[in-house]
């Protein structure tokens, strides 16, 4: 399959050089190498402060703003009901609310909506839908607390209330936490310990690697879906109902291996991790974990799409506003905050997945690019993406400590 220059198989994979706003990419399983055609690499991004002249680029008809810097590596961002942004900090342990924006593009109204009993803070989510939640949910890397909250606080009322435990200890620390339509399930998803272990020989990895189904007061129910290296971020597909994950998958079988994911998650659906991959005809099986489990090899899913492997894709949500273009309504974005496991830099950018009655053909596009200098240096990583009630869409980028204004007026 092809990229928008026409390449295909290995061809098709690309780094921050091509990327620019409106290329489409499309990967397939047929286009994968086997493992170890080429070395893994540790190629750890230069950052730099952002340049002067550097900006984030965006197709035609869009302009972007600075809405707010210098802040502690902005992680997930929620809108709001009532329209409010609400952002994770998960290195000094609080969510901040922003409201509004003034003459000159700025937040109106900053403030620290909590800061009391968060351990590495990353998922928000809304409680119960709709225009009035009384709960603001907040997925700890060891738990799931829950802030009582009325539309417009900027304050939370009260103390959290820790729901339930989540497994921890080392490897991926991010959780994000999404409901079901009709509000009975709260789906979290908790990251792998490792890269690769087996968890019939690492116990420390039960119920790691899963999104994890509960009740909304906390109440255990089952692994919804598993074998998901790192679903960092969750969402809902308002046109189907389903839930949907953006996936780190495992690094260190060369720079084409394995592709990171967005998909929708079949429930108590198999996606491989860590004895297989996705493959053109069931799974492939990964060399470290050679001979183990082949009952499971023909249970392996495809994800919806590929992406370019170690891509490192966090936050995303699907576009239902209506500033945009039409051709936009029911898309998905998501942020790619990059990795260092491959020669050439790649990632670094949001990316647009294009729907067709809630479903996804298969390919990508550039959306918004850019945070790379010519000469490789990284002053930019996405890592949260949100619509706001104007219908424009805001980025939260860890790498220079901001939150940017993506508005489309046509000119």
């Amino acid at each position: 399959m092809a990229t928008d220059n026409g390449q295909a198989g290995q061809n098709a994979f690309t780094d921050y050089t091509k990327e620019h706003p409106g290329a489409s990419h499309l990967l397939t399983p047929a286009d994968l190498p086997p493992p170890y055609a080429t070395p893994g690499v540790d190629n750890t991004p230069h950052m730099v402060s952002r340049p002067a002249d550097a900006w984030p680029q965006a197709p035609n008809g869009f302009h972007v703003k600075l809405y707010a810097s210098g802040l502690d590596r902005p992680r997930i961002i929620r809108t709001a009901p009532n329209g409010d942004l609400f952002v994770s900090f998960s290195y000094s342990n609080k969510i901040m609310v922003f409201r509004g924006a003034d003459k000159d593009g700025k937040p109106k109204e900053i403030s620290v909506f909590s800061d009391s009993g968060l351990t590495q803070p990353f998922g928000i989510a809304f409680y119960p839908a709709g225009p009035n939640p009384h709960w603001v949910y907040v997925g700890n890397t060891d738990s799931v607390m829950r802030f009582p909250y009325q539309s417009g606080d900027l304050k939370a009322r009260g103390p959290g209330e820790k729901l339930t435990d989540l497994p921890t200890g080392g490897g991926h620390w991010t959780r994000d936490i999404a409901f079901s339509t009709d509000g009975t399930k709260m789906f979290v998803s908790v990251g792998s310990r490792s890269n690769d272990d087996d968890v019939d020989t690492h116990p420390q990895e039960l119920h790691r690697a899963d999104v994890l189904e509960f009740t909304p007061e906390g109440k255990f129910i089952k692994v919804y879906a598993s074998g998901i290296r790192n679903c960092v971020g969750e969402t809902i597909n308002p046109a189907t109902g389903q839930l949907w994950c953006s996936t780190n998958e495992r690094d260190d079988l060369g720079d084409h291996l394995v592709p990171d994911y967005i998909t929708h998650l079949q429930e108590d659906g198999f996606y491989g991790w860590p004895w297989y991959y996705m493959g053109s005809h069931g799974g492939v099986q990964d060399p470290r974990q050679k001979g183990k489990h082949p009952e499971l090899q023909s249970k392996v899913l495809t994800p919806d799409v590929l992406l370019e492997p170690h891509f490192a894709s966090l936050e995303m949500t699907f576009y239902e506003g209506s500033q945009f273009p039409a051709a936009y309504k029911g898309d998905a974005f998501a942020a790619e905050h990059g990795s260092w496991n491959a020669a050439h830099l790649a990632g670094y950018e949001i990316i647009r997945v294009p729907m067709h009655n809630g479903h996804a053909s298969g390919g990508y596009e550039d959306f918004l690019t850019g945070f790379v200098t010519s000469s490789g240096g990284v002053w930019g990583r996405p890592v949260g993406v949100t619509v706001a009630s104007d219908g424009s869409l805001f980025v939260t980028d860890d790498g220079s400590g901001s939150i940017w204004h993506v508005i489309y007026d046509g000119k």
